[in-house]
């Protein structure tokens, strides 16, 4: 299963650098989509563009206070959770992004 769901990063995900530690990884990253908002529409729903989710490789651990980096983009993680499997070795980590611009509001 981790072996499948690393590939599906590796196809489908984005290269990421997390700071401080310098660790590179893949990640499907994606602004959080709301309801009830209009700031700007794509085929799913509005997109919040202050608010991302990150699904990443579970080699890649991350805590909330570190900085990500994609596509020339900073990010800071606002919530990290790790999700594991049988062996109790995290499958993937989930986190909740904000740009680095708005995190310092």
């Amino acid at each position: 299963m981790r072996e499948r769901f690393e590939a599906v990063l590796r196809r489908y995900g984005q290269r990421v650098t997390v700071l401080p530690s310098g660790r590179e990884g893949w990640a499907l990253i994606q602004p959080v989509l709301e309801r009830r908002t209009a700031h700007s529409h794509t085929p799913l729903g509005a997109a919040d563009q202050r608010r991302w989710t990150y699904i990443g490789s579970g080699e890649v651990p991350l805590a909330v206070g570190d900085r990500l980096v994609w596509a020339g983009r900073q990010f800071q993680v606002r919530e990290a959770a790790e999700v594991l499997w049988l062996d109790e070795r995290p499958l993937y980590w989930w986190a909740l992004l904000a740009r680095e611009k708005e995190a310092a509001a």
